[in-house]
């Protein structure tokens, strides 16, 4: 039987009235620290990406061309690599018509950008930031 009173209340969730349904005998791995792409270098962070899997990086996503991105690489000179913002996963890499690019994961739902994804100018001079704040989990 399922008693919500029992149950401890989920900070995050109290908007939603939910119950906390977290049990740490459930738990995958033990997070042991993390560890830092050296800041800007856009080559560590390739390799980790291919070494390790999503890689969590920080960005600007400040101005209105991010934010109304829709297809293609997106490239802004204005994007501003030191007011990083925002925090999204770099997933991959690729080039599409002889354009390098980074596979980005947004957090703004699929409706946002290319179904919640931006294809990020790669190797045009740390493009919005993308190299300047990025680690990966140690498990």
């Amino acid at each position: 039987r399922f008693f919500p009173f029992f149950q401890p209340l989920c900070h995050f969730c109290l908007f939603l009235g939910g119950i906390c349904m977290y049990s740490p005998t459930g738990k995958a791995a033990k997070c042991r620290g993390y560890r830092e792409i050296p800041e800007g270098n856009e080559k560590a962070l390739k390799r980790a990406v291919a070494r390790i899997g999503p890689i969590s990086v920080g960005i600007d996503a400040s101005l209105p061309s991010f934010q109304f991105y829709s297809r293609g690489v997106y490239y802004d000179e204005s994007c501003n690599a030191e007011n990083i913002n925002h925090a999204v996963l770099a997933v991959g890499y690729g080039a599409q018509k002889g354009t390098k690019h980074w596979i980005i994961k947004n957090s703004w739902g699929e409706e946002w950008g290319n179904k919640g994804y931006v294809l990020l100018a790669r190797n045009m001079n740390n493009a919005c930031g993308v190299a300047n704040l990025a680690s990966f989990p140690k498990m």
